[in-house]
């Protein structure tokens, strides 16, 4: 099975691709300027310690939330500030979603790579607005798509002249609230680009708890080392201090002070 031509450039130094460990990380939403200082500083202590390239991620809008009366965000204009702060006072690259062709140029104004939800990969629009910004694009697969049909959305992006693109794997719908990883995802995907798996989503119940999505965070670590094991280009974690008290998908995230053993152990599997 054929492989990607070439890794993708992020920014600076960080690159998809190559041999060199890649983890985006940080809370779902961006609650907090705080939240996200105390989250992206703990996490660039460890890129460091552990020798992994590293970008932040938050949300400023979580527009697919299972309940209209969950907790969605900050908004643009205020999201946009907390993500920029975090960018020039730790000096580290930003990834968020969006969910709106509108939004597209605003945010690429700030973060060094799009990201476009598992719900919106066939949102043409969106992906080539993403595309013509220039900025890398990372595309969540979504739950109903088969890995050989991200090639598409892959090129919706690669034909406005942005070949920087990757591919997130997050599992697949298999009946009500639940979620299952088929590996044969990765090394599928990753003929059209890199690809990164998704950790923690993958273990999401989605609307598994009446209003809100539930998730299994017990099961995070068996996923993560099988994915590195089949062989995966970099992981998306969401992490919170409390995630009891997270007001976004705290059932399925890793604590942050778990996330030094668990990313050590992850990247023993990763780097062999």
């Amino acid at each position: 099975m054929q492989r990607f031509e070439k890794p993708i450039t992020v920014a600076n130094d960080i690159v998809v691709g190559d041999a060199k460990p890649f983890i985006i990380a940080g809370p779902c939403a961006a609650e907090s300027l705080d939240l996200c200082l105390e989250v992206a500083g703990h996490l660039k202590e460890l890129s460091d310690k552990l020798n992994f390239s590293y970008i932040f991620k938050a949300s400023f809008d979580k527009a697919n939330r299972t309940s209209a009366n969950s907790y969605r965000g900050p908004g643009l204009m205020e999201g946009l500030n907390m993500l920029n702060t975090i960018k020039t006072d730790l000096d580290l690259p930003i990834i968020t979603d969006v969910h709106e062709s509108s939004h597209v140029d605003e945010v690429a104004a700030v973060v060094d790579m799009v990201q476009i939800p598992a719900f919106l990969c066939r949102q043409t629009d969106l992906l080539v607005a993403a595309g013509k910004t220039g900025k890398a694009v990372n595309i969540k697969r979504g739950q109903f798509m088969a890995p050989a049909d991200m090639q598409y959305a892959v090129e919706k992006v690669m034909e406005t002249g942005n070949s920087n693109v990757s591919l997130t794997e997050r599992g697949a719908s298999f009946g009500y609230h639940n979620l299952v990883v088929d590996f044969r995802a990765i090394p599928t995907m990753r003929q059209y680009c890199p690809v990164i798996f998704d950790v923690t989503h993958s273990v999401q119940q989605p609307g598994g708890e009446g209003g809100s999505s539930g998730g299994q965070k017990e099961f995070a670590p068996y996923l993560a080392r099988a994915a590195a094991a089949v062989g995966v280009d970099g992981f998306f974690v969401e992490t919170h201090p409390t995630p009891d008290k997270a007001l976004s998908d705290g059932p399925n995230m890793i604590p942050l002070k778990g996330m030094e053993e668990f990313l050590t152990e992850v990247l023993k599997y990763h780097n062999r």
